[in-house]
């Protein structure tokens, strides 16, 4: 298999997978109803609609903002599929793949809801205070995962250990 194909497969696989989730999550579990679900003592579902960008940044319902966010993603992606068609590694063109993949998933809830579903909560307690990592979805695991094995594949991998 080509390191192209392996990228294609990764996106859309990516794609799949987490619309899958968030359907489930939406339509057959009804988490909107459900309210937050304790899985185990520091992992909860919760459902949130997030407006704006990573962890939250630029919350902004504006529909010309929310367009502006689409427009920037479209150019993103086209970006990370040229970078992906001209790659040599196997390692980064399924990285790309898993960033592709992510944003397009994150992109389809934009269009579909207006805003990204999310629905994953890590937290812990310490000393009576709850501490809360972002809510989050497959497709942001995806685009954090392909981000760590790009710089991986970066500064560690074959192509690294051979440049001057």
């Amino acid at each position: 298999m080509t390191p192209l194909r392996a990228g294609i497969i990764s996106a859309v696989v990516t794609v799949a997978l987490d619309q899958a989730s968030k359907l489930w999550l939406l339509n057959v579990f009804d988490i909107a109803h459900r309210g937050a679900v304790r899985v185990t003592p520091f992992f909860d579902l919760v459902l949130a609609w997030n407006i704006g960008i990573s962890f939250g940044w630029l919350q902004n319902d504006n529909q010309a903002a929310q367009i502006a966010l689409m427009v920037v993603k479209a150019v993103a992606v086209v970006a990370l599929a040229v970078w992906m068609a001209r790659s040599h590694t196997r390692l980064a063109t399924v990285a790309l793949g898993l960033i592709i993949g992510g944003a397009i998933g994150n992109g389809i809830d934009r269009l579909a809801y207006g805003a990204v579903v999310d629905f994953a909560l890590f937290h812990i307690e310490i000393g009576g205070n709850t501490y809360n990592w972002y809510v989050f979805n497959l497709a942001d695991v995806a685009i954090v995962a392909g981000v760590a094995a790009l710089l991986y594949d970066s500064f560690l991998g074959v192509p690294a250990a051979k440049a001057p």
